[in-house]
């Protein structure tokens, strides 16, 4: 796969995952607001993928949303939201 179409399958899952994502109900006021902040962040992150790979900079847009995708992971695995990331199918070596 080239690297264009990773980071392209890379920001078509992200993308998937933020739009079904909501904060934890058991979140309080203040950790919500935390957490928005980090969100926001990850946001950005994915938007600048997205400018990169439009600019055929893949490199650095395989970069943002990595760090896109650990944000959200490390909020995932704090209990602060919820969300799942979109299965993905893989090929077998022999179908390759």
């Amino acid at each position: 796969m080239s690297l264009e179409k990773l980071v392209s399958k890379y920001i078509a899952s992200t993308e998937h995952a933020l739009n079904k994502m909501q904060i934890a109900e058991n979140s309080t006021k203040t950790n919500a607001d935390s957490i928005g902040k980090v969100v926001e962040s990850a946001k950005a992150y994915l938007q600048d993928a997205k400018y990169y790979r439009e600019r055929k900079r893949f490199e650095v847009s395989l970069a943002s949303v990595a760090y896109c995708e650990g944000l959200l992971d490390a909020l995932k695995m704090l209990g602060a939201v919820e969300f799942e990331w979109p299965i993905r199918k893989r090929k077998r070596r022999s179908e390759k």
